[in-house]
């Protein structure tokens, strides 16, 4: 199954406008509450070192595309509708958002920094909403909503495992794997329980809450994105830097910058690389006065009091909560190709730790499956199907096929 990383937050703070700027998709925009119904798929790139640097060659990517030797690697993106208050009883769109994320592995909540719109996903005007409210909710919603459906199943499983010495974990894995849940993120959860894992007929309601408020943030890890930066009060710089001291993962960024950015590249008016902190206009004649207006707003309220729009760092972030690596497979191993001649052709994100043998699959299940052993092509060297890859190896994988 490949990474997912959903993009989430309550109606009207940005969250299809982020994805567009993220992704080569087109959701759906507009200034009122559930705009987005259905989900919307797309691709997002994080960027990593290509091995065309070390090799001093010019690549040819196939799955992902290479600028001035950095390579954007894909992982795919979903932009769900908004959440609300109790979304988890059902309210608004509620139990069609969650079961959308059932297999996001990591979440980007998009916040409202200018505190534009209230609870619901109303507009109400610049500075009149807390944009902190909106931090608990949403993690408060998806804990809620994990914990309904633990419950739900709760009664047989402590039955099973206090009669017959299954373990919890292996049960409840069995129920949750549609969710992208783990045995190991069980485990961890009930590992780190104070609480009574012999008897779990006893658990209280608390035990339950912490139980799932553990697993969500090692099965559905989340950082906030404070969109709308630009228009946010200047009050809300101290706001960010509070909560980053609270152990929260927070990017200010702003969605619409970067979407104008990249229309504005599309159209061959500027040059820029997502997540650049400048940009330069490629021919002043064909950029009218208003064009040059808004470019200038960007480089001065957004790229020069942040660093960047913030949205490649989002996404890096998120692939680094996930604790990702690059891997790129070749066919011929003293000329980085693949059998139709491309060097360097495709670059696969995959867990940290994964092996020679995992890869294969990644690449083909018939090639994982008659997988005979690998060669590392930076080093020449024969590996077995153990051997735990690094982020950036260039793997050739040779099988029986």
């Amino acid at each position: 199954m490949s990474m997912q990383i959903g993009i989430v937050g309550k109606p009207n703070v940005g969250k299809s406008t982020f994805f567009n700027a993220a992704t080569d998709a087109h959701a759906e925009i507009a200034n009122y509450p559930f705009t987005t119904i259905d989900a919307n798929h797309g691709v997002m790139y994080v960027r990593k070192p290509c091995p065309c640097r070390d090799f001093k060659i010019k690549c040819n990517p196939n799955n992902s595309k290479c600028i001035d030797g950095i390579r954007f690697v894909p992982i795919d993106a979903i932009d769900v509708a908004g959440l609300v208050p109790e979304a988890f009883k059902g309210r608004g769109l509620g139990n069609k958002f969650l079961d959308d994320l059932r297999q996001a592995h990591a979440l980007i909540h998009i916040v409202d920094s200018s505190g534009s719109t209230d609870a619901e996903g109303n507009p109400c005007g610049v500075g009149n909403y807390d944009p902190l409210n909106d931090i608990d909710f949403l993690e408060k919603e998806i804990v809620y909503w994990l914990n309904g459906i633990i419950k739900k199943s709760w009664e047989d499983i402590a039955r099973k495992c206090e009669l017959e010495g299954k373990k919890i974990e292996k049960m409840l894995a069995e129920k949750l794997t549609g969710l992208g849940i783990k045995e190991e993120h069980i485990y961890n959860a009930i590992r780190n329980m104070d609480t009574d894992t012999e008897k779990p007929s006893r658990w209280t309601d608390r035990d339950f809450i912490n139980f799932t408020r553990y697993i969500q943030k090692i099965s559905k890890p989340m950082l906030i994105a404070f969109n709308k930066i630009d228009i946010a009060p200047d009050t809300i710089k101290q706001k960010i830097e509070s909560i980053k001291e609270q152990g929260i993962i927070i990017v200010a960024t702003s969605a619409e910058a970067e979407l104008a950015l990249k229309n504005a590249l599309d159209k061959g008016l500027i040059d820029y690389n997502p997540g650049a902190n400048n940009f330069n206009i490629s021919k002043e004649s064909d950029v009218t006065d208003a064009q040059k207006k808004a470019l200038d707003y960007i480089k001065s309220h957004v790229l020069k009091k942040y660093g960047s729009t913030g949205i490649q760092k989002c996404i890096e972030e998120a692939v680094k909560m996930l604790d990702l690596i690059v891997v790129y497979p070749v066919e011929d191993d003293a000329h980085f190709t693949d059998k139709e001649g491309r060097v360097l052709p495709d670059a696969y994100l995959m867990a940290r730790g994964s092996n020679a043998k995992d890869l294969a699959y990644k690449v083909h299940t018939d090639i994982g499956d008659h997988f005979i052993r690998a060669i590392d092509a930076r080093t020449h060297r024969i590996i077995g199907a153990d051997h735990e890859l690094n982020d950036g190896d260039v793997i050739r994988i040779i099988a029986d096929t």
